[in-house]
């Protein structure tokens, strides 16, 4: 494909919510640092009804409201780069006022699209027929990417259709985030950790993404989604597959993208007793009364606010390792978090002096602290009269600490760049996306032959008995 970085980007859903909180902030932000070419052009689409400066002031509010002041540059430039078309879907003379708007491109054209998954397909017939799928001209595409493997494979033929694989960048924007990022530098820059990062050495792998909040805006979608799609599908298999893929032969897309395939085809089909689904009931988090999920939603659901599942990987790397994922709504704190368990020593010299040692533990934080620790066993000072003192001990590295003169960026900033200059490395490949989807359909297929329904748990818990069950009977404690 031949490289060239656009100067028009549109943005489908430029009202909504996404782009208030992330992307108009991050395109700012952008801006603001000169990352943006002088003569790019943003245009902005929805349903909304309004004007250019309509736009402009409602991305001025979103960009007070999300963006540090510090971070704005002149705010005056970077809405001077911003139009507005109104568009409906549905209605093909929409996509042609639409194409007069964004005109010719001098080098190529970008497109964001954030929408419903039943609008894909008209949106990707309404660009072809306005001439916006031609050309320079790459698409980017905002999840729920379908329900299962069988929507997900409707949407991608209808994107294929009108844009080869080479300009069709997949999101998850956990793949922008810099710690997960940072996965590959931790595993592939450093000698001490890829000789152990087998089964030989790591015991076991806990992925856990918490968060407190319920429902908020999200009520329609996430009734018909729940945790599995909402969370496992996308953001933690991700994760799993940069933790355990193979080491690529180079930092480029191909090659990276290649092994995470690898990983997700070889993993295992879960079993029934290898899951458990939950769903919050009134409790508190941060000692503030919150409601249950039936009493956000109005009405009795089965649908699941947080799964726990034991995963195995099966290829000569992680053959026996179990990789522990749990996520879940109304937890104790938000984190995302992961956590390398390696295996004790396999002879202590120390057990004649009444000393234990305690395995290594590596745990790499992705939000909201950015962090990395390293747990080692060191001797406990003093004379040793009374026996050989050893304790663990964290070796830590805070990101602000370690990267004090690095602005934290805003993991959409990172993938709304590459898109623009066509760098589909932290994007997600079709054969990545259905493989994933293979894997979830099996784990509801699981679920619907056995009947299974979510367990209640209080909100503010850490699930349901049986997540914490799921782990212990392998001797294994989750991480809090």
């Amino acid at each position: 494909m031949t490289q060239f970085t656009s100067d028009r980007l549109l943005l489908f859903g430029a009202t909504g919510d996404l782009s208030r909180r992330m992307l108009l902030p991050s395109l700012c932000a952008l801006d603001a640092e000169g990352l943006l070419g002088p003569d790019i052009e943003i245009i902005g689409t929805a349903r909304s009804d309004m004007d250019d400066q309509g736009f402009r002031n409602f991305a001025r509010e979103s960009l007070e409201q999300f963006l540090p002041a510090g971070r704005r540059g002149s705010l005056a430039q970077f809405l001077n780069r911003l139009s507005y078309q109104p568009l409906d879907a549905n209605d093909i003379d929409s996509f042609h006022a639409l194409a007069e708007k964004v005109g010719t491109p001098k080098q190529g054209l970008s497109i964001f699209l954030s929408t419903a998954p039943s609008l894909f397909e008209p949106t990707i017939h309404g660009l072809e027929k306005s001439g916006l799928a031609s050309g320079n001209v790459r698409i980017g595409l905002e999840k729920p990417l379908g329900v299962d493997l069988a929507s997900s494979k409707v949407i991608n033929d209808a994107v294929a259709s009108a844009f080869p694989e080479d300009r069709i960048f997949r999101i998850d924007h956990y793949l922008g985030k810099e710690t997960v990022q940072n996965i590959l530098a931790l595993r592939f820059a450093n000698l001490m950790f890829e000789p152990l990062w087998n089964a030989a050495h790591i015991d076991h792998v806990q992925i856990t993404v918490a968060e407190t909040v319920g429902l908020e805006s999200r009520v329609a979608y996430y009734d018909d989604s729940g945790a599995l799609r909402d969370m496992v599908q996308n953001h933690m298999l991700q994760l799993l597959a940069l933790v355990a893929m193979e080491p690529p032969v180079s930092y480029n897309a191909t090659s990276i993208r290649n092994e995470k395939v690898k990983v997700l085809h070889s993993l295992r089909k879960v079993k029934p007793e290898e899951t458990v689904t939950g769903q919050y009931r009134a409790g508190a988090i941060t000692g503030k009364a919150v409601p249950g999920y039936d009493e956000e939603l109005g009405k009795d659901s089965n649908t699941e606010t947080f799964v726990a599942i034991k995963g195995f990987i099966d290829n000569w790397r992680w053959q026996g390792v179990p990789f522990y994922m749990r996520t879940g709504k109304r937890l104790p704190k938000r984190t995302t978090e992961i956590v390398v368990q390696f295996r004790d020593v396999p002879h202590s010299i120390f057990h004649g002096r009444g000393a234990k040692t305690v395995p290594n533990r590596l745990v790499i934080g992705i939000q909201p602290e950015e962090n990395i620790t390293l747990s080692l066993m060191a001797k406990v000072p003093g004379l040793d009269r009374d026996g050989y003192g050893l304790r663990s001990v964290p070796l830590a590295i805070t990101r602000p600490d370690a990267f004090a003169d690095h602005q934290r960026r805003i993991a959409y900033e990172r993938l709304l760049l590459d898109l623009i200059e066509g760098d589909q490395t932290l994007f997600v490949r079709r054969d990545e996306v259905e493989a994933q989807w293979e894997w979830i359909d099996a784990i509801r297929s699981g679920w619907e032959e056995q009947a299974q329904e979510p367990k209640t748990y209080t909100a503010g818990s850490w699930g349901p008995s049986a997540a914490i069950a799921l782990a212990e009977r392998d001797g294994v404690t989750w991480h809090e």
